[in-house]
């Protein structure tokens, strides 16, 4: 284990750390502007109420994902300087855009929390609004660059280094759509399973609670539309991703040879000297399909590329697979809900579909981790794909042992932070003045 290995970790690290505060930061904001919505609407004390806690809740992670992020910066800098002297002129716009996006956030959070009772309720909720626009633009900007990084356009390359560099290109370069597009619905797809899931659990506890009834309720909402789109933006995301980089395809699929009618093989274990897959389930034409919509579609395999280029198939392979599996596993519980909300036009009280939605209540950020495990390390051993490998970028300073093993404790120390001062505003949901609601027994 070198400086190199420590490096790539601690930057890993750190972005599974910070993704986390990240898409709830997109997430929650439209959460809490739906319930003050609904208050506006309603006028019913419980929105308002719920609308408070969310907000208070929002401040506490936007306050812990500001410093992952101002540490993830600082990295970027320190731990891979040559990629910052290469890069920086062609992913410095969207940087300092989402510099701004994140100040308008700050702004207009600031206004919803210390603005009751102080502006008016309609530009109160309006600059909820703001903060929940500003969050996805944020995250569009980092999505952005990351996405460069996979397919990078916008200069010319003259004797290995960057000329006439246009940072407009570069930022919509070739995959920012779909990659954009799927982060904003991943975001909402984990954030309100994880808020439903967790109100799931105390209406368990306490099946007449109406705080928890709305708080469920607005989640699903929002947990039922984005699922399904999500779902769609995976499959434009893997045709794009077949076009743009195979080989990230190839290790995603763990398929060696090129060929046409390719069977999709979920788990297995990838043998990268026998260029098998042992002990998977295969899904016949199911990859060509996928990928062209016809069985006969050619698919491009790893055995095209030389072997020093592979990504780590089997951490790649086995990251897709989860990723795709929460993800049916989600959408299967949305339609439950959606069948039974059909059939009685209230949140279901059936004991086993909230206790589904309890243990669902994780799987979006593990889709949402697993998702960017692909997609980092189905782009390696590539910084910038096919320009820059990561070995060429790292610091040449000796000794990161160190930074990493603080920042780690650093880390966990947060997490137990976060945890406690959100169980307190889970806990504290009993407002005198709410009143019991029936519950209809299934």
């Amino acid at each position: 284990m070198n400086d190199f290995f420590f490096a790539r970790f601690q930057m890993g690290m750190s972005l599974a750390f910070h993704i986390i505060f990240a898409v709830i930061g997109m997430a929650m904001p439209l959460l809490m502007a739906v319930s003050e919505g609904c208050y506006l609407w309603t006028k019913r004390p419980i929105y308002l109420e719920l609308s408070k806690r969310w907000a208070a809740g929002t401040t506490i992670l936007f306050a812990i994902g500001a410093v992952s992020g101002t540490v993830l910066s600082f990295e970027l800098g320190l731990l891979w300087p040559k990629f910052m002297q290469y890069a920086g002129g062609l992913i410095g716009m969207p940087f300092s855009l989402e510099g701004f996006a994140f100040f308008t956030e700050a702004v207009f959070l600031g206004i919803y929390i210390y603005g009751w009772n102080r502006v008016s309720p309609v530009l109160h909720w309006l600059a909820g609004i703001v903060v929940a626009v500003s969050g996805i633009l944020s995250a569009t900007f980092v999505v952005w660059a990351n996405s460069w990084m996979n397919t990078p356009v916008g200069f010319d390359l003259v004797k290995g280094q960057p000329v006439n560099v246009n940072p407009t290109a570069a930022m919509l370069n070739p995959a920012s759509l779909h990659e954009t597009i799927h982060m904003v619905l991943a975001a909402y797809v984990a954030t309100a399973f994880l808020v439903a899931g967790i109100h799931a659990f105390f209406l368990l506890r306490d099946r007449q609670s109406v705080f928890h009834r709305a708080s469920c309720s607005i989640a699903l909402v929002v947990a039922c539309v984005s699922i399904p789109l999500q779902i769609f933006s995976g499959d434009f995301a893997a045709r794009e991703v077949a076009k743009l980089q195979p080989a990230k395809l190839a290790a995603m699929e763990a398929h060696y040879e090129t060929s046409t009618d390719v069977p999709l093989v979920i788990g297995g274990i990838p043998d990268d000297a026998a260029r098998k897959v042992n002990y998977g389930l295969p899904i016949p034409f199911g990859l060509s399909i996928l990928v062209g919509y016809n069985p006969a579609t050619k698919v491009i395999g790893l055995g095209d590329y030389p072997r020093d280029q592979w990504p780590n198939v089997s951490l790649v392979h086995w990251s897709f697979d989860i990723m795709v599996g929460t993800g049916f596993a989600m959408l299967a519980v949305a339609a439950w809900v959606a069948w039974s909300w059909w059939r009685t036009r209230r949140l279901p009280d059936n004991k086993w579909l909230l206790r589904a939605l309890v243990c669902c209540s994780p799987f979006g950020f593990i889709a949402l981790e697993t998702g960017w495990f692909v997609t980092e390390l189905g782009r390696q051993p590539w910084i910038i794909y096919g320009i820059m490998r990561t070995k060429d970028a790292v610091t040449p300073m000796p000794g990161l042992v160190v930074p990493f093993t603080t920042f780690t404790i650093v880390y966990l120390l947060l997490a137990v932070i976060v945890i406690f001062l959100l169980r307190r505003q889970f806990m504290e949901t009993h407002p005198h003045w709410i009143k019991k609601e029936p519950v209809l027994q299934h």
